[in-house]
């Protein structure tokens, strides 16, 4: 079969392929990552009802399974029309995407029947985010998860921009702070969560939108007993705080529970940890340590702000900051550099709010010629 044709959408997700749909749908705008979501071959799939299911339907092979919601008639009767097309194309012998109506704050899906959930760019004009997020969690089976594509801000959107219906439908009106999202996650039960991809989007009235793409997880029941009772965080965090309130101090290890041995024993967890039956002291002799400290020169400030954006809640770096997740923090030039190595860049969205070329000269921070 030739190459089919691709299309990126608004929301800065991975394209996705046409897959012989007829053109009227394909120029539609849909929902969905399952690109950067990689469902699992055989998993059954929640996401909206647009093209994004059907790339998702090959995605998890003839013995998987796509619920695709919409609560629109007309959205629904075309994109079942294309269903048996696409079967045909991809070799299955019959569709394994079914397309239902209904509302992402209510879905007629049963509870913890998903493996996957994924939206793009539906959450964010939804009324009621947080009652999505719940349904989310509802549907999800223990041991699921989500990734999701969205437009946050990092500010609060002001009223008369909420109000404005051409930026609803641009997916700028609706949009919460990261912090508000993230957190509303959170409050729903999901845990993990964490960036998979962030782009800046569009500057209005000095309001940075941004693109992101986050994963989280509806864990499994942990078992009663567990061989892991300890954790020593390896870096190249200083400190940390996890969604459940837990401080992680480097290289000190700290009794767990088999709870908390299921969460960081998941991604992006297992890279910062080292998890032990008996407890394990690093130093930074250790090849286990990890830490990127700054370079010892002056600074300069050029309008960086970083945003923590997962898994932690609160993070500490080698030089005094404290990251909270979803809260924009100044940081200058080197701390950027920092921020931009291997072991932090997974784990930040970094803006520039300079509304022009910055000329300033590198600086000291404090009175006894320290710098940040």
């Amino acid at each position: 079969m030739p190459k089919p044709p691709v299309a990126a959408n608004r929301c800065a997700a991975p394209p996705v392929t046409t897959w012989g749909i007829s053109r009227p749908l394909f120029q539609r705008k849909y929902s969905g990552s399952p690109t950067a979501a990689a469902p699992r071959p055989g998993s059954r799939r929640c996401s909206g009802g647009g093209i994004d299911c059907f790339e998702a339907s090959r995605l998890v092979g003839p013995s998987g399974r796509v619920i695709g919601l919409d609560m629109t008639d007309t959205m629904l009767e075309i994109a079942r029309k294309n269903a048996s097309v696409v079967a045909k194309n991809l070799g299955y012998s019959a569709s394994n995407v079914e397309f239902r109506k209904g509302l992402a704050d209510a879905m007629p899906v049963e509870d913890g029947t998903v493996d996957l959930v994924i939206s793009n760019c539906v959450i964010n004009l939804a009324p009621d985010k947080r009652q999505v997020f719940r349904e989310m969690y509802r549907v999800a089976k223990p041991g699921g998860r989500f990734t999701i594509s969205d437009i946050v801000a990092d500010q609060t959107v002001p009223q008369y921009l909420v109000h404005d219906t051409q930026k609803w439908g641009d997916c700028l009106s609706g949009a919460l702070t990261l912090s508000d999202y993230m957190n509303s996650m959170t409050a729903a039960g999901f845990l993990g969560i964490h960036l998979v991809k962030f782009s800046p989007w569009r500057i209005i009235d000095g309001i940075h939108f941004f693109s992101v793409t986050l994963t989280g997880y509806k864990l499994l029941p942990a078992a009663a007993t567990s061989s892991v009772q300890y954790a020593t965080l390896r870096g190249p965090f200083s400190r940390v705080t996890d969604e459940r309130g837990s401080v992680y101090e480097r290289g000190v290890p700290r009794p767990i529970k088999p709870e908390d041995a299921l969460l960081l024993s998941s991604p992006p967890f297992t890279e910062h940890f080292l998890l032990t039956t008996e407890p394990v002291q690093l130093n930074d002799n250790d090849s286990r340590w990890t830490a990127v400290l700054p370079a010892q020169a002056p600074c300069t400030w050029q309008g960086h702000y970083a945003l923590l954006a997962g898994p932690f809640i609160e993070a500490a770096d080698d030089d005094h900051h404290l990251y909270r997740r979803g809260e924009p923090l100044e940081v200058c030039s080197k701390t950027v550099a920092v921020l931009e190595s291997q072991g932090y860049r997974p784990h930040f969205a970094i803006l520039n709010r300079a509304g022009e070329r910055v000329s300033g000269e590198p600086v000291t921070c404090s009175p006894d010629g320290g710098c940040c």
